[in-house]
């Protein structure tokens, strides 16, 4: 079966880029899963945090929350390869976004945050969401809508 032609052709492009701006959105938090804590405390306070205590507990949520997040960013960049292949997962891949958007809209707002990282974060992640929402119908395979055969007998 072939997996690259879409209906009508559809160029997959924006879409793909929009996957992949996605990936990059989560997978960026791979680094927090690698760095060693001292320096991972000094990246965090470069972001805005406070005064952050040495505490096993935060350094393994740190691991925990960057190799899920890392992992969420693989799954986009994976989608983002092979589109039509995971057509039917796209959208949900969108309203994802949308959804991890609106947390962060609503915590950000709640917290009193600074522009930077918060501004940033929500704008990554409604301009992503609502892109790949925009232009999921783009990767739909050409046996999931056949042509219709005109009717002859009338």
């Amino acid at each position: 079966m072939d997996t690259t032609v879409t209906v009508a052709g559809a160029d997959l492009r924006p879409l793909r880029g929009f996957l992949g701006f996605s990936a990059l959105v989560w997978g960026v938090s791979w680094v927090g899963a690698f760095l060693p804590w001292p320096t991972a405390v000094v990246a965090l306070q470069g972001l805005g945090a406070r005064e952050i205590p040495a505490d096993p507990m935060l350094d393994y949520w740190l691991r925990m929350a960057s190799g899920a997040f890392g992992l969420v960013g693989m799954l986009y960049a994976l989608v983002a390869w092979q589109p039509v292949r995971y057509a039917v997962i796209i959208p949900v891949l969108g309203w994802l976004m949308l959804l991890e958007g609106a947390v962060l809209l609503v915590h950000g707002a709640r917290l009193g945050l600074g522009p930077f990282p918060f501004v940033a974060d929500v704008s990554a992640c409604l301009l992503g969401g609502m892109g790949i929402l925009r232009t999921a119908g783009r990767a739909v395979p050409a046996w999931a809508n056949p042509p219709v055969e005109p009717d002859l007998r009338s």
